[in-house]
């Protein structure tokens, strides 16, 4: 299911309003209903400075996570698309009939791997994937009945190909589902609001430094667009691009 963090400009807006309005709340009414203290002053500057940090850190882990899980999803088409090309090339090695459907199927295959990594619309999505198990039964049927009519270590060879083809795909499946939790945007959130709040009260005349108010909801809110991207497999600009598969293209499609 889709959530806003599938949506980095989203993220970005509902961001930025939530923690503008949170250090306008701390600098506003806050500072009405409890006006700040000079004698707690210094005791406050720490405070603050210890939430600030927290909510650094926490950026940074949200932050380190999404780039792990980016990479993974980068390496795990590499091995797809290696995966795919040996198998093509290990088709050589069955019967003239059987080589020749293997490979049918593997271009028919190749083509919706490449669709899966481009497309980002839902609906046809569920497309992709439902053809893709036909095409992947079909493909295990094609190597499975040639290597049950004549055992070998050479038909073990291509049955094992075919085994990495299959394993790839499922294992990038589980990647792109293997997202930021829930959780840690709730709490990233939560502390960030806090943040601010603290901002907003600890300032000295809110009228004055409006300006400045503005700078760190942006920021921040600039850094949560940056993870929601990153994570996100399907939405805003940083996509694993399918390059892999598509240098092996003039192998699995021969003219």
């Amino acid at each position: 299911m889709l959530s806003v963090t599938d949506y980095p400009l989203a993220v970005f807006g509902l961001s930025f309003l939530l923690l503008l309005i949170s250090v306008w709340t701390g600098a506003l009414l806050f500072r009405r209903w409890w006006p700040p203290k000079d004698s707690i002053r210094d005791d406050f500057g720490v405070i603050q400075t210890a939430t600030l940090t927290l909510l650094g850190l926490i950026i940074a882990f949200s932050f380190s996570m999404a780039v792990s899980r980016y990479d993974q999803r980068k390496s795990l088409e590499e091995a797809e698309a290696n995966a795919i090309a040996t198998e093509f090339l290990r088709a050589d090695l069955l019967p003239g009939a059987d080589a020749a459907k293997v490979r049918a199927l593997l271009t028919d295959y190749f083509d919706q791997r490449l669709l899966y990594y481009t497309t980002r619309d839902e609906q046809e999505l569920k497309k992709i994937n439902v053809r893709t198990a036909q095409l992947q039964a079909a493909l295990w049927s094609a190597v499975a009945a040639p290597a049950a009519a004549a055992p070998s270590p050479t038909m073990a060879l291509v049955a094992m190909g075919m085994n990495d083809v299959l394993n790839a795909q499922g294992y990038t499946q589980a990647a792109w589902w293997n997202r930021i939790p829930s959780a840690a945007w709730i709490l990233m959130l939560t502390i960030g609001i806090c943040c601010h709040v603290l901002v907003g009260y600890g300032v000295k005349d809110p009228k004055e430094e409006r300006a400045l108010l503005l700078v760190l909801p942006l920021v921040m809110s600039i850094a949560f667009m940056l993870i929601a991207d990153i994570d996100s497999p399907r939405s805003g600009a940083i996509l694993v691009q399918p390059v892999n598969l598509l240098s092996i293209a003039e192998l699995v499609r021969p003219r």
